[in-house]
């Protein structure tokens, strides 16, 4: 009760076109996939749903190619939209005189985000898995208490617990991630005790894509995921067959 007002919003992104035809290609590949596990499955096939494991990089994949496929795809050329959108959001809310806390689950994504941010004369802490204890904290006191950083980039698994970001009032998550506990975990490195103003949540969620199921299902397993599943990329194990038919699904 203490704290200011959070909100959160949702925006949409649309891919443009390279990053589509790569993705309805992969997509393709997994549903031709589910399919022959299905027809395993329907034969009586007991080690099918552990084949099931085969599908999932390929789940990863789709969610890469969302967020920037540059970062992942030898040749691909197109600038990903929602890098983008991101960098100009970023940029704008640094002039309006706003500090950004932005998270992804990918570290190539946020390496690229901080080469973008530099090329635009804006400096930016980063946190992620093989930053030393005593440098988060440094970076932590310096960015909430002083004007000159007014970005801090942060691995989802890194910034899960410990940290106290309070220092910004924008949250942008880049991709959804597949525990909802930990994401609201990650935002709460800003809204906690010593934070003053109100809270801005922004999710960038790909249109007709792998995200917008996600999100889907992170509402339709929240108690599941609060009760049961840990922080972390295990969130992707407790994924049943249906899950990923769903995930796939037009």
């Amino acid at each position: 009760k203490d704290l200011p007002k959070k909100t959160v919003d949702i925006t949409t992104i649309t891919m443009n076109d390279e990053a589509r035809r790569y993705y309805d290609a992969c997509l393709a590949d997994v549903k031709y996939k589910m399919e022959e596990r299905e027809e395993n499955i329907l034969k009586g096939d007991r080690h099918s749903g552990r084949e099931l494991f085969s599908v999932l990089p390929l789940l990863t994949r789709l969610r890469e190619i969302c967020v920037d496929p540059s970062c992942f795809i030898d040749g691909f050329s197109e600038e990903s939209a929602k890098i983008s959108y991101a960098l100009s959001f970023i940029l704008s809310a640094i002039e309006a005189g706003h500090k950004v806390l932005v998270f992804s689950s990918f570290t190539k994504v946020l390496d690229h985000l901080s080469l973008l941010l530099k090329q635009n004369d804006t400096n930016s802490y980063y946190i992620y898995g093989a930053t030393d204890a005593s440098d988060r904290i440094s970076m932590a006191d310096d960015f909430n208490n002083n004007d000159d950083v007014s970005v801090m980039l942060v691995s989802l698994k890194a910034g899960g617990t410990g940290l106290n970001l309070h220092g910004a009032d924008i949250v942008i998550h880049l991709d959804p991630w597949w525990n909802v506990a930990a994401e609201e975990q990650a935002t709460d490195r800003a809204y906690r005790i010593g934070q003053k103003r109100p809270v801005s949540v922004i999710k960038l969620i790909c249109h007709n894509s792998i995200e917008e199921k996600v999100v889907q299902l992170q509402e339709s397993k929240r108690e599941l995921y609060n009760q049961v599943i840990k922080s972390g990329d295990e969130a992707i194990s407790k994924l049943n067959f249906d899950d990923i038919k769903f995930l796939i699904g037009d």
